[in-house]
């Protein structure tokens, strides 16, 4: 075997062992992680009722989910900007945080309304947040999404800690502070299905209709104006006694934009499951939407409200369509690379073996050139062009080369049947 050859042999080894390695490590991890860690919310909030629902359809396909209990939409937001913490998926309110670019957070979906109630003391009736000027008020907690909207509506209305009291309290403090008379009016945030509000709404506090609805969400772009109907509490008791406006924030979806475009699918099923009933302000199948603007919508939640889940995960079950589309984003540039080789060896070795047959025809041909400058050739030119004519086509016919290309080493041969046909002639002349 010729240095060349060996050399070759030994790059394809390395090759062929360097693949197959890469190719067993491919195959040996797994598919597609079983866990998504999400960041809710106090552990009896509306975020984590969402997360709680969430867990068994996700079960249902193999998915297990992480759940962690956080002070809110603002603490949410801390976690997942965090490229390196654990978090993946968390719940955001809207306009509780100032996202940027270099974030690199995605909307899943806007699942559902939070709206905002505002429960008072006294028989004075409260339509207007600039009431409130001079009382005591509880704003929600540190690192909620509550207290950062309720400081904004009532900075709107003139209302700062310079002129009144605006305490950090939990709701079931709140509730406690308005009830023992240590609170005139507490912001709360929730579904009216929540525990909190229930027993909010069946007490003998009062709810604040808010009469600047639309004044307020026309500054607030991120809040919309939602009717909590008449009767909705108690049709027997007619609670409440009229319609009351509120104002309602979005809870937003948001993951890392890494999260795997599979479990973004996933997230999105249970999100429809969870949040696609109607309810006291939306009819049916009004979320999960895309109507949000406070993060950029990922890719999966734009081709999955257009045409659902992709092909695959509609029709096997998910841990085999995960592994088919994982296995396929692998192996189809593989594929393409492997392709691409075996198209350019053939062509490869026939390149090879064409330069070797070229060899002898530089040699023809400058054998050629000669005979034909010279016109007046000696006996002894003659005989040497004779001899290497022969030398040449001894060597043709030693070189070793596959059947397919033993049509060229005799077209070959024919170029020196030309060649030495000339020298006969040339010889004939020169006789006579």
């Amino acid at each position: 075997m010729t240095p060349g050859r060996r050399r070759l042999l030994i790059i394809c080894v390395i090759l062929l062992l360097a693949a197959s390695g890469w190719g067993l490590a491919t195959v040996l991890k797994p598919a597609i992680q079983r866990t998504i860690v999400i960041t809710t919310g106090a552990d009896k909030g509306i975020y984590r009722g969402f997360a709680d629902r969430y867990a068994p359809v996700l079960k249902r396909e193999g998915i297990t989910l992480d759940i962690r209990s956080s002070s809110g939409s603002i603490e949410n937001y801390q976690r997942l900007k965090d490229a390196d913490s654990e978090y993946e998926v968390g719940f955001i309110q809207s306009g509780t945080t100032s996202p940027k670019e270099t974030d690199n957070l995605q909307t899943i979906a806007a699942v559902s309304y939070e709206p905002i109630w505002v429960f008072y003391r006294g028989d004075a009736t409260i339509d207007r947040l600039a009431q409130l000027r001079g009382k005591r008020i509880s704003i929600g907690v540190p690192g909620s999404g509550l207290l950062n909207v309720a400081s904004v509506l009532l900075a709107y209305s003139g209302i700062t800690r310079d002129n009144t009291a605006l305490l950090e309290m939990d709701a079931g403090k709140a509730y406690e502070g308005l009830e023992n008379g240590q609170l005139d009016a507490a912001f709360f945030i929730g579904r009216p299905d929540a525990s909190m509000q229930k027993t909010l709404l069946n007490s003998n506090l009062r709810l604040m209709s808010f009469a600047q609805a639309d004044a307020l969400v026309q500054k607030f772009p991120s809040l919309s104006k939602v009717i909590f109907p008449r009767g909705s509490t108690s049709i027997v008791n007619d609670l409440p006694h009229a319609d009351v406006t509120l104002v309602a924030a979005t809870a937003l979806l948001v993951s890392k934009d890494t999260l795997h475009p599979a479990l973004a699918y996933l997230l999105l099923d249970a999100a429809r499951t969870v949040h696609g009933g109607e309810d006291y302000f939306t009819p049916l199948g009004t979320f999960p939407n895309l109507n949000t603007e406070e993060f950029p919508i990922s890719d999966e939640s734009t081709r999955y409200f257009k045409s659902g889940r992709p092909f695959l995960q509609r029709y096997l079950p998910f841990w085999l369509a995960s592994f088919v589309e994982r296995r396929l984003l692998i192996l189809v540039p593989f594929a393409a690379l492997l392709l691409g080789l075996l198209q350019a060896l053939p062509r490869m070795a026939e390149a090879r073996m064409k330069k070797r047959l070229v060899v002898w025809y530089r040699e023809i041909k400058s054998l050629e050139d000669e005979i034909w400058r010279n016109t007046q050739p000696t006996r002894d030119q003659i005989a040497q062009w004779h001899d290497e004519i022969e030398n040449i086509d001894a060597h043709a016919s030693q070189i070793r080369i596959p059947y397919r290309y033993f049509q060229d080493v005799y077209v070959l041969k024919q170029a020196i049947g030309v060649v030495r046909h000339r020298i006969a002639q040339v010889a004939a002349k020169v006789k006579v």
